[in-house]
């Protein structure tokens, strides 16, 4: 059961998957950072000095900061849009990999070996019928 385990973990996928996690931990880091230390305080400057983080109304004993939930949409929302900005640049890389050879133009005489119109149907250097 140990040795069924060893290699249902070292296969590629699964060491794939934990990588990805362990980077999107850090790029959610990276994000978070981005929209609470520099976006949000400039949204809030430009509202009028206004601190998301901080807003919140107490309902009985509970306190309800609903600032920290609109940080967490912006978070959200930003890190969306990064992922779509990479998926996007990652498609239009493979299309620009997948476009197909041009068609060729030109051929080569069976009898000369020189490079010739792939319309032709003699050979203007050795005049062999093609």
């Amino acid at each position: 059961m140990l040795k069924e385990f060893k290699e249902f973990v070292m296969r590629g996928n699964v060491l794939d998957l934990a990588i990805a996690v362990i980077i999107g931990g850090a790029f959610k880091a990276i994000i978070g950072s981005l929209v609470k230390d520099i976006l949000m305080p400039l949204i809030g400057l430009v509202m009028g000095g206004m601190d998301f983080a901080g807003l919140s109304f107490t309902l009985g004993d509970a306190v309800v900061t609903y600032g920290m939930f609109i940080q967490a949409i912006a978070d959200f929302l930003v890190i969306a849009f990064v992922i779509f900005l990479l998926i996007k640049n990652i498609e239009k890389m493979k299309k620009e990999e997948a476009a197909p050879a041009p068609e060729p133009t030109t051929k080569e005489c069976g009898f000369c070996f020189t490079e010739i119109s792939i319309k032709a149907t003699r050979c203007p250097n050795c005049t062999s019928e093609l």
